[in-house]
């Protein structure tokens, strides 16, 4: 849990950062290969909440892009955030779809619990936009990324 809250107050830290045109601290975002690595997570179905972690999402891509270093990007989606990821409700489809095309340095994942959940309410599994990769389960897929580095981010 410290580690979560630790990891949540420093992507508070890089969020700000970002969106403030700054510079990041190598540190806080960078593996010891020299590689970044950021998971952005979104739990809400709100099409601002959506569109903010994409706006992150390439606001960090083109940052590392221009000062020719590279980042890895995963976004996670669970509870009502996977709605971002239906192909039948996500209110950035398009933009997600044209998103996957051009920062092919970012992946999006979609916990399996939320899905089968879903699944059980509807009757049928909700189809994903194509290219969403499924995790068994976000929040322990977002505990493995922190233990191995990552710098987690809620927007």
């Amino acid at each position: 849990m410290l580690r979560i809250l630790r990891s949540m107050v420093l992507g508070t830290l890089l969020g700000a950062a970002v969106a403030a045109g700054g510079a990041t601290s190598q540190a806080a975002a960078q593996g010891t290969d020299g590689y970044h690595r950021l998971a952005l997570y979104i739990t809400e179905a709100e099409m601002d909440k959506m569109n903010s972690v994409l706006d992150v999402a390439a606001n960090v891509s083109r940052h590392y892009s221009a000062i020719g270093e590279e980042v890895e990007i995963q976004i996670v989606a669970y509870n009502a955030g996977l709605h971002m990821l239906r192909a039948d409700t996500s209110p950035v489809r398009k933009r997600l779809e044209n998103f996957m095309l051009s920062m092919v340095n970012v992946s999006f994942q979609a916990c399996g619990n939320t899905l089968d959940s879903m699944t059980r309410n509807e009757g049928v599994k909700p189809e994903l936009i194509e290219g969403t990769e499924i995790v068994q389960t976000g929040v322990a897929h977002l505990l493995a990324l922190d233990e191995e580095g990552w710098t987690l981010v809620r927007p």
